[in-house]
C-alpha cells in the first residue's frame, strides 16, 4: 500500500483522492502531491499538509468566502460527520479483533516441536491473505468495515503464531515486552504531538517517506540474499547491524503515528464523513502492527545475541 505506512497505502478523506492517506498522499517515488482533483491541495502549490483555500466537506456556499477573511473553516450543515468518538470506537473495534484472534492463535496454534512447522504454516497464510485485504481496501474508494475487520482477524492470527515462537522458543515476556513498547511509543507521540513538540509538514512528510523507502529497499534485499543466499542475508536483521535498524524501524513507526494524528485532526478539522472514522481506525493499526513486530523482531535480536 502507499501511504504514511511503507508497507500499506490507505485511502483517505479526500472525497476525490485517487491515492491512500486521509490527506492528499505522494506519489511512490516521492513526496511530491499531485493536485488535480484534490480538495486538500488546491491553492497550496502541492504541500499535502497546508491550510486550503476551502474546507471540502462544507456545504455552506460561504464557506470559500469566510475562509478568505480569516473565519474558521466550516463544517458540513449535517451531524453525519466524523467526531473523535467515532475514530476511538472504530480503532477499539479494529484492535479489539486483532487482540482476540491473536490469543485464539497463541493458545490454538502451538509451537513446539511437533507442531511447529504447522502453526507457522497458518500464520503465513494468514498474513498473506490479511496482506490481500488491506491492499484491497486501500484501493476502494470508501470504507469496508467488514473487510478492515476481516484483515484485523487475519493479521491477529500472524501476530498470534509469531509472538508465540519468540515468546516461547527466543525470548520468555517478549510478546508483553513488545506490546508494552508499543503502547508507550503511541503514547508519548500524542503527548509530543498534542503539545506541539512534533510539527507535520512537507519537510517532516518528504524526510519520513524517504527514510521508509531506503529501510523498506534494504529489507527487501536482505530477504532475497537470505531466500537465495540462506542465512540471514546481508546481516540486517541480526548482530549489531540488526539492532540498529530495528531501532530505525521504531523511529519511523513513531514518525507514521504523528502523520497518522495528523491526518486524524485534519480530518475531524474539515467535517469528513462518519464512515471515514473505519479509515482512520485501518490507517492506526497498520502502523501500531509496524512498531510491535519492529519491537519483537528487536526483542528476539537481542536476545539471541545474549
Amino acid at each position: 500500500m502507499r501511504s504514511r505506512n511503507p508497507v500499506f497505502s490507505r485511502r483517505g478523506f479526500s472525497r476525490d483522492n485517487g491515492y491512500a492517506g486521509f490527506n492528499a498522499a505522494p506519489q511512490a517515488g516521492g513526496p511530491a502531491v499531485a493536485t488535480q482533483g484534490n480538495p486538500y491541495a488546491q491553492g497550496t502549490q502541492g504541500t499535502p499538509y497546508a491550510q486550503p483555500v476551502g474546507n471540502p466537506y462544507a456545504q455552506n456556499p460561504y464557506a470559500q468566502q469566510d475562509q478568505q477573511y480569516g473565519a474558521p473553516p466550516q463544517a458540513p450543515a449535517t451531524a453525519d460527520r466524523m467526531t473523535m468518538d467515532d475514530v476511538v470506537i472504530r480503532t477499539a473495534s479494529t484492535l479489539g479483533v486483532l487482540v482476540v484472534t491473536a490469543a485464539l492463535a497463541w493458545a490454538l496454534l502451538p509451537v513446539d516441536d511437533a507442531n511447529i512447522g504447522r502453526s507457522i504454516g497458518f500464520g503465513i497464510g494468514a498474513a498473506v491473505i490479511g496482506m490481500v485485504l488491506a491492499l484491497v481496501q486501500s484501493f476502494k474508494r470508501k470504507a469496508s468495515p467488514a473487510l478492515i475487520l476481516t484483515y484485523a482477524a487475519f493479521e491477529g492470527v500472524f501476530l498470534g503464531v509469531i509472538s508465540s515462537v519468540v515468546d516461547n522458543r527466543i525470548a520468555d515476556g517478549a510478546a508483553m515486552q513488545a506490546v508494552i513498547g508499543t503502547m508507550a511509543v503511541f503514547a508519548g507521540v500524542l503527548i509530543a504531538y498534542k503539545a506541539g513538540w512534533i510539527r507535520v509538514n512537507r519537510r517532516f512528510y518528504g524526510f519520513v517517506m524517504a527514510a521508509a523507502l531506503g529501510f523498506v529497499f534494504l529489507m527487501m534485499v536482505n530477504l532475497m540474499f537470505a531466500v537465495f543466499g540462506g542465512g540471514d542475508g546481508l546481516g540486517f536483521r541480526s548482530g549489531t547491524l540488526g539492532v540498529v535498524f530495528g531501532i530505525v524501524g521504531i523511529i519511523l513507526g513513531a514518525c507514521f503515528l504523528a502523520m497518522d494524528f495528523k491526518q486524524v485532526e485534519d480530518g475531524l478539522a474539515y467535517g469528513a464523513p462518519r464512515e471515514e472514522a473505519w479509515l482512520a481506525a485501518f490507517g492506526l493499526t497498520l502502523t501500531l502492527v509496524w512498531l510491535y513486530l519492529e519491537f519483537l523482531r528487536l526483542i528476539a535480536i537481542l536476545n539471541s545475541n545474549d
